[in-house]
């Protein structure tokens, strides 16, 4: 019998039927930016632009990309069939990473890759995609769905995502000018974000828990909802500070605090003739994070290092806008406040 690629493990017209799904979660994330290019080999966005309310146009522009995934955050997912957030997540990962340059989110790409075609499952994890870039007034441009038989189980799946914003190069935050003096002001995370999930999972299996369990602790939450809660996009937070202070640049840094947590991550854009010192008295750490903690008997030191523990964007500020900025946000519905300081010392970020 002749071999056909349906008896290799793809089905060609499973997946024209997911690809169907597509172009709608797509085309509501567009901006009058985007040149109409539907089946075409890649995605068109204009930088400069003269339509009306739309309008852009830079003097010195700078494209500034980052790529990041999910990581095993998906095996959750998987287990438990719930696949509408991972999504947001892979947004979140990249145009966090972004914003940290204050770079204008413009456009994601994703890639998906699937061991057996599922429609439904597909465009479950999509409308994820699609919400996460509507949140971070970034168009879905575009994509690439594999499917792989052998390289995944049928219920396995992996995402990647791209995203692509600009910067006017007067513009550009790198951390060179904070300054002693400067405060740090923590943006609460939801909760675990996308970091650290083997770890998670680890203590889980080992205090032989189910996914649908509803700790005391989590307050009617099961296990499952409280991991999938999807990573905060920090795009209207830093948006608002932006375009409040468009003459004065009052933003010195931004960190995306993931994988290292606070002190490695916010270690990145330290000047080396300065320390950055934490008070972690400042907030308080999500109920998750110290479930995890007293399951695995971890130590505070790996906790710290492996998660976010509640906060997951920094702003480093000047110290005389710094009340001015939490109370904006806060107005705003957005929570901030100082967690720590910048001092005299050589590029190092401590609790203190």
């Amino acid at each position: 019998m002749p071999a056909t690629y349906k008896d290799a493990g793809v089905d060609l017209d499973v997946y024209a039927e997911s690809m169907r799904r597509l172009p709608k979660l797509m085309h509501r994330t567009f901006t009058p930016r985007v040149m109409p290019s539907d089946g075409g080999f890649a995605g068109l966005f204009q930088l400069d632009f003269a339509g009306p309310l739309f309008a852009r146009n830079y003097k010195q522009p700078v494209l500034v990309s980052g790529t990041d995934g999910v990581g095993t955050k998906l095996k959750i997912a998987q287990l438990t069939g719930k696949h509408e957030t991972v999504g947001i997540d892979l947004v979140a990962m990249c145009v966090n990473d972004l914003l940290c340059t204050g770079a204008e989110p413009l456009f994601f790409l994703d890639y998906i890759a699937m061991g057996k075609d599922d429609p439904a499952r597909l465009e479950k994890v999509v409308q994820g995609i699609s919400d996460g870039c509507v949140d971070s007034d970034m168009s879905l441009l575009g994509g690439e769905t594999a499917i792989m038989p052998d390289m995944y189980a049928n219920d396995d799946y992996d995402l990647a995502g791209f995203a692509v914003g600009v910067v006017e190069k007067s513009r550009l935050i790198d951390g060179k000018q904070i300054a002693d003096g400067d405060v740090v002001i923590g943006l609460p995370s939801s909760g675990l974000h996308s970091n650290g999930y083997s770890l998670v999972r680890k203590i889980i299996a080992d205090a032989k828990l189910d996914w649908e369990d509803r700790p005391d602790a989590l307050g009617g939450e099961t296990l499952a909802e409280a991991c999938l809660r999807p990573t905060t996009i920090y795009v209207s937070a830093v948006r608002k500070i932006q375009t409040h202070y468009q003459v004065k640049q009052v933003i010195h840094g931004l960190a995306h605090i993931t994988g290292g947590g606070l002190e490695e991550n916010l270690d990145r854009i330290m000047p080396k003739h300065l320390n950055a010192e934490i008070d972690p008295t400042t907030w308080t750490v999500p109920t998750i994070f110290s479930m995890l903690q007293e399951l695995g008997s971890v130590q505070t030191a790996e906790m710290r290092r492996v998660f976010n523990m509640g906060i997951g964007m920094t702003m480093v500020v000047s110290e005389f806008y710094s009340n001015a900025i939490c109370t904006r946000l806060n107005d705003a519905g957005i929570a901030a406040s100082p967690i720590g300081k910048i001092v005299p010392g050589e590029g190092k970020v401590s609790y203190v």
